[in-house]
């Protein structure tokens, strides 16, 4: 990934039009565009040392090593005039103008150099100094119009370059100040006149920069300077000026800020693709491939087989570590959507706090700590796959948000109010009852029947035991290979514990337990402690209750209770996780646990 942003970087560098130099923090030149190169003659690494060659101007170098000094001591923007050495060794004036690119904790990653050519610029300049004769040709040559505005009768005068900049033939459509404010952009034309008004009130310098529009629509960038001219009594009569066409450096500075907006949105989208990148990694401790020839797990690929190639919702059920991801992510990867993203969340590891976040993104500002603009995951697996691992653990309220996305296919982010389409697969997991949830008011019934269009049930392990040998076989071999370790048989004795064991931890636990095993293995046959699969308890009935009845009644009727009395309040000094002396994450997780509805109580009086 590192990769694909330089190379987009450097592309965007090379699109600029104009000399462009990219510098290190330091100040060191990291990078130049092809129109330096092919200006100076010279190669980056020669250009690296423009220091201590005649690069630059030797007159101008002290002072310019200064400037920079100064710019990357500060951080602040570099603008500074001097002369460079062209390929021909000619030394030609440049204007360089430096802005620091900063990370989200402000520190400086890169300065931007543009070089604008002024030597026009400078020579024309120079001639204004030495002869009023060359007045005209000086003002062509720098895109400088002058300008003369007598107060007293109003009339305004304009030299030729003012009427080329304005791209009319005659001096009367200028002639005068309302007029020529009628030439300005409307969204600037109150500006321009409050300022220029304020500078005869002062009887000070007049300086502005505006947009004017042409007749043919087109908009030109000018900046604009005059100098009072006052009489014996200290009045101003007039005003002279001049007006610049820089329109061309706001179009140049406009192409800069459109390619670090580019950078930027790269390095979002980069962040973003990590973050993807670093998901799937933290999958690599599960099964790589499925691994079975049970009927009951050739039931559930044949499923697999026949929704994968459709866009429809899957819900995949199934016990804690018998690979519901994997069977999801196998969806994926047979779907048409196999070359885009596959991008999953556990609702059950993210706080409820935070979860509409994940999902939908959130504006710069939404919340506390949202210091940024976020995209969610909805939208990072645009065009792919998304897979809601523990659906039955989200909140209510980003129920009925994500119920909306499967009926209207866009998302809000949280904090903003514009509707963002979005193509998205959904596949859905839970180990859950979710009949039982509804039937407790904690899950909706609309969604559970948006989701549940084609349902997928993945057998535990202990329902499809003629696969537990090759899941072992697969395990050993798997992790040997990693630990650089030969082993060559697997204990006969090993094979039978494990197909009378009960697994109540699935597919998870047999990888852990063999992997710890490979770890422990000190010859070339394979065996697992006997006491690993014999100490654990035994297992209880699919779907009961790992408390008694009883309890699991007498611990229901006492947070019942603390509800009524607290009115459904959980948190504070008079809710119910107070009078029971838990905390109120405690007593939220006990009310989910036991399916109690907590509104129930909110009227009670």
């Amino acid at each position: 990934m590192p990769g694909v942003s330089e190379e987009s970087f450097r592309l965007i560098v090379e699109t600029i039009p104009g000399l462009i130099a990219v510098m290190t923090p330091a100040g060191e030149v990291e990078h130049v565009n092809g129109q330096v190169l092919e200006y100076f003659g010279r190669t980056l690494d020669e250009l690296k040392r423009w220091g201590t060659s005649d690069a630059v101007h030797p007159d101008d170098l002290p002072r310019v090593i200064a400037a920079w000094t100064h710019a990357f001591a500060t951080g602040l923007p570099y603008e500074f005039e001097h002369r460079m050495r062209r390929a021909d060794g000619v030394y030609r004036w440049f204007q360089l103008r430096g802005l620091p690119l900063r990370d989200d904790e402000g520190r400086i990653v890169r300065w931007y150099v543009l070089m604008s050519d002024i030597d026009e610029r400078k020579e024309a300049e120079e001639k204004l100094r030495r002869s009023e004769a060359d007045l005209l040709e000086a003002q062509r040559l720098s895109h400088a119009g002058s300008w003369r505005h007598d107060l007293a009768s109003g009339a305004f005068m304009v030299s030729p370059e003012v009427l080329r900049i304005r791209g009319v033939e005659s001096a009367d459509p200028l002639s005068t100040i309302d007029r020529m404010y009628s030439g300005i952009h409307p969204d600037d034309r109150s500006r321009v006149k409050d300022t220029y008004e304020a500078a005869q009130r002062r009887k000070g310098e007049f300086d502005a920069e505006y947009r004017i529009v042409l007749g043919d629509g087109t908009i030109k960038h000018l900046h604009t300077i005059g100098h009072p001219v006052l009489n014996e009594s200290g009045g101003v009569v007039e005003y002279m000026g001049t007006g610049m066409d820089v329109t061309e450096q706001r179009e140049a500075q406009a192409a800069l800020e459109k390619a670090f907006d580019e950078i930027n949105r790269l390095k979002d989208r980069l962040q973003d693709e990590n973050l993807a990148l670093r998901e799937e990694i933290d999958q690599a401790s599960m099964l790589e491939e499925i691994v079975g020839a049970s009927a009951a797990l050739k039931a559930v690929l044949s499923h697999v087989s026949k929704v994968a190639p459709t866009d429809s919702t899957v819900l995949i059920s199934g016990e804690t570590g018998t690979g519901k991801e994997l069977i999801a992510r196998a969806i994926h990867k047979h779907s048409r959507r196999a070359d885009r993203a596959f991008v999953s969340l556990n609702c059950a590891a993210t706080p409820p706090s935070l979860i509409a976040s994940e999902l939908f993104g959130h504006e710069k500002g939404a919340f506390t700590g949202a210091v940024q603009q976020r995209r969610g995951r909805f939208e990072l697996a645009h065009s792919g796959t998304i897979f809601l691992d523990e659906i039955g653990e989200i909140p209510m309220d980003t129920q009925v948000a994500l119920l909306r996305v499967l009926q209207e296919r866009q998302i809000e982010r949280v904090g903003g109010s514009r509707a963002i389409p979005v193509d998205v697969r959904i596949i859905a997991a839970t180990n859950r009852d979710l009949s039982a949830a509804i039937a407790a008011g904690t899950f909706r019934s609309d969604l559970f029947y948006r989701l549940n269009v084609f349902p997928i049930h993945v057998p535990p392990l202990r329902k499809r035991p003629e696969d537990i040998p090759m899941l072992v076989e697969y395990f050993v071999k798997r992790f040997a290979e990693k630990m650089a370790k030969r082993i060559r048989q697997i204990e006969k004795r090993t094979l039978e514990l494990c197909e009378r064991y009960r697994w109540p931890g699935n597919i998870r636990e047999l990888q852990n337990i063999v992997e710890r095993s490979v770890i422990l293995c000190t010859g070339d046959t394979f065996s697992i402690d006997e006491a690993w699969l014999s100490d654990q308890g035994p297992l209880r009935p699919d779907g009961s209750d790992p408390l008694p009845l009883t309890l699991h009644g007498q611990e229901k009727d006492m947070i019942e209770s603390a509800l009524a009395k607290s009115r459904g309040k959980v948190a504070g000094a008079r809710g119910a996780a107070a009078r029971l002396g838990i905390p109120p994450s405690t007593l939220e997780s006990k009310i989910k646990q036991l399916g109690i509805v907590k509104r129930r109580f909110t009227n009670v009086t």
